[in-house]
């Protein structure tokens, strides 16, 4: 029997049947991989919309590098801002961008498509909502340029699944993140990714303190908070709240001089520090991260809450804001873009709530809340508080 048993082991198994819905799912996806279905439903009336539908969505998906590099050309020739003045004709585009005229004859009907201007009439032409969108916001003209970056490290995205660890420029850029842990960072790469990060950051502050208003809380201590655009936003909503940042030394004194400026004075104070091993100075009664965990793998996160958590009074609140992964367009759609981008920046995931409250609970958080935002392409919120009893967070 012993034989028999493995000769019977050595025997190729045959694969599980797929379930009921597999199977109709299996069945979906071989009518519309064919041809002949596909014209049959383009031409009924009642799927003809649906299929106009799906038809625009590929090709949105196929061209979306060419509309990327329209809106990009636009924000570098400042379209935006020539035309928010009113009206022009493409001979004074061409003369206030030095393009070619029939470049801009090119580039005019492109935009159109895109939803950025449109035709004023007598072949002029003026913003359209979404260019002055763009042109009122000073983040995101910053981040469709720094997406040039982005662009060269997915020239060749295969080559970059395979091997996740060949240089580009986005891990570069970004130098506190991936093994470097924030250690040996210049005032140079701190200046330049904080510039970025505090010009991009108004859309999400304003999301996350419209989804938790800190109105109840006396002091907020913000760790990684940059120069200081969340607490500034922050203090402007609540004039008698208490600011304090923690971020690397060069950044932090970046943080002191432009908050001063901004007459917030004795209001804000700034520590200089490594926050996965410095210890942090905290009396704050609310300690927020905001578009910090995303940037950093598991480890590194644990080890930070796991130093949040020494910190914390056992009454105040951690509040995390981020993009998270999730059934939602908004949340999926922002899953897709950062996955991407992490895998440039070579650290840092997208994760779900789920995910980020397993993290929350292994380094000894209790209380753990979803607070939903009105829009969570830019940010979702979580909050917890330090537990009642943890078992061995070192």
């Amino acid at each position: 029997m012993a034989l028999l048993d493995s000769l019977d082991m050595d025997k190729p198994r045959a694969p599980a049947r797929p379930g009921f819905r597999q199977r109709l799912r299996n069945l979906r996806n071989r009518l519309v991989a064919d041809a002949g279905f596909q014209q049959k439903v383009a031409r009924f009336p009642l799927t003809r919309g649906f299929a106009r539908k799906q038809s625009e969505a590929l090709f949105r998906a196929t061209t979306g590098f060419v509309q990327s590099q329209i809106l990009f050309a636009c924000v570098e020739i400042d379209l935006f801002a020539i035309l928010a003045s009113g009206p022009l004709s493409e001979q004074e585009i061409a003369s206030r961008t030095s393009l070619p005229l029939a470049s801009v004859k090119r580039l005019m009907p492109a935009a159109r498509a895109l939803g950025l201007i449109r035709s004023a009439g007598n072949e002029k032409w003026t913003l359209d909502d979404t260019g002055a969108v763009i042109h009122g916001n000073e983040g995101i003209r910053a981040m469709i340029r720094h997406h040039a970056m982005l662009y060269r490290d997915l020239a060749d995205p295969v080559a970059l699944l395979r091997d996740p660890t060949r240089v580009t420029e986005t891990a570069d850029y970004w130098a506190y993140a991936g093994e470097r842990r924030g250690r040996d960072v210049s005032d140079t790469d701190a200046q330049t990714y904080s510039a970025l990060m505090r010009s991009s950051q108004d859309l999400v502050a304003a999301e996350v303190l419209d989804a938790y208003p800190l109105g109840s809380h006396k002091t907020v201590l913000d760790i990684g908070g940059g120069e200081g655009a969340f607490l500034a936003a922050s203090g402007q909503r609540h004039p008698d709240l208490s600011l304090s940042l923690f971020d690397l030394p060069p950044v932090a004194e970046r943080a002191k001089l432009i908050m001063q400026g901004a007459g917030f004075g004795s209001r804000f104070t700034a520590q200089g520090g490594n926050f996965f091993t410095d210890n942090i100075a905290n009396d704050a009664d609310c300690v927020t991260l905001v578009r910090v965990l995303c940037d950093h793998d598991d480890a590194a996160v644990l080890a930070l809450l796991r130093n949040i958590r020494r910190s914390m009074a056992p009454t105040a609140t951690l509040l995390i804001a981020e993009p998270m992964d999730g059934p939602g367009s908004g949340e999926s759609a922002a899953a897709a873009y950062f996955s991407f981008y992490f895998l440039a920046m070579h650290s840092g995931a997208c994760r779900s709530a789920e995910a980020i409250t397993a993290l929350l609970e292994d380094a000894g958080f209790g209380s753990i809340a979803r607070v939903h935002t009105r829009n969570p392409l830019f940010a979702s919120v979580i909050t917890a508080k330090p537990a009642a009893e943890t078992v061995n967070i070192d």
